[in-house]
């Protein structure tokens, strides 16, 4: 009979392990899911890479180039983390990323109230704002008053679209590229160029003849590196790299070598 009890409570404390070990395992494998995304090796970022000087692409090197892309590698680098960019057209990025087909977007993107509804942003890394660009010859276009009527070009999808449509009676000609704008400015099809000064001045500063860019900002602007609202993870790691940068002085080294050169007389 000793034997049998014995044998009863041996059993049934070994179903009762098991059941703790069945439950405790579900715990340490969401745990260790949790731990594994939290633990990124590739970060998967995107760009237009076309908005030069922040990205764009130079067919004599492999990989993009541009403030923008320097600037992400740096941080991943911090990060301890591998970065993939891929090219994606300006108005597909924030879909991309609502999507989960990449983690993080840098591309010049304006920090604003409408794109803080869909993602997440970093603490800002470049201050811009919107000028314009007009024919070397044009003397009626001084303000951005002036374009009342006339014909503009901005790039499909940016601040510069939805700013330049405030203006009375303007015509709007969206494309997709700040390069595909300034060669209708330079054939005489539109009156002026918006876009974000830096980009302005390096188009101009890199041969594009017969154009003035003019002083008068219609906004001041903060980009920032934009990351999917279920992941606040990334971007708190995102902002400690960042301002690791700035203490240590890359952040400058990388700014200096993109604009402090190039700016236009």
């Amino acid at each position: 009979m000793k034997l049998k009890k014995i044998l009863c409570v041996l059993t049934a404390a070994f179903m009762a392990m098991t059941l703790l070990a069945g439950c405790g395992g579900g715990g340490d494998k969401k745990e260790a899911d949790s731990k594994a995304k939290s633990e990124m090796k590739v970060m998967r970022v995107a760009g237009s890479i076309d908005f030069a000087p922040f990205e764009f692409q130079d067919e004599t090197k492999k990989e993009y180039q541009g403030f923008d892309m320097d600037l992400i590698r740096a941080i991943g680098k911090e990060m301890g983390v591998k970065v993939e960019i891929s090219n994606i057209t300006f108005d597909g990025l924030i879909p991309a990323l609502e999507a989960g087909n990449i983690d993080a977007i840098i591309s010049g993107m304006t920090i604003n109230d409408a794109r803080k509804k869909k993602v997440l942003f970093s603490d800002a890394y470049y201050e811009s704002g919107l000028t314009m660009v007009v024919a070397s010859d044009n003397s009626t276009i001084k303000t951005f008053k002036d374009l009342e009527g006339k014909k503009v070009a901005v790039q499909i999808g940016t601040t510069s679209a939805a700013e330049v449509r405030k203006i009375k009676d303007v015509k709007i000609t969206e494309l997709d590229t700040p390069s595909i704008c300034f060669m209708e400015l330079m054939a005489g099809n539109v009156d002026a160029v918006v876009n974000d000064r830096p980009v302005n001045d390096y188009f101009i500063s890199r041969g594009f003849d017969g154009v003035k860019a003019l002083p008068e900002r219609l906004t001041a602007e903060e980009y920032g590196i934009a990351i999917n609202k279920k992941n606040p993870e990334l971007q708190k790691k995102v902002n400690a790299a960042l301002k690791k940068l700035r203490e240590k002085g890359e952040y400058q080294k990388i700014f200096d070598k993109w604009f402090a050169a190039k700016k236009v007389k």
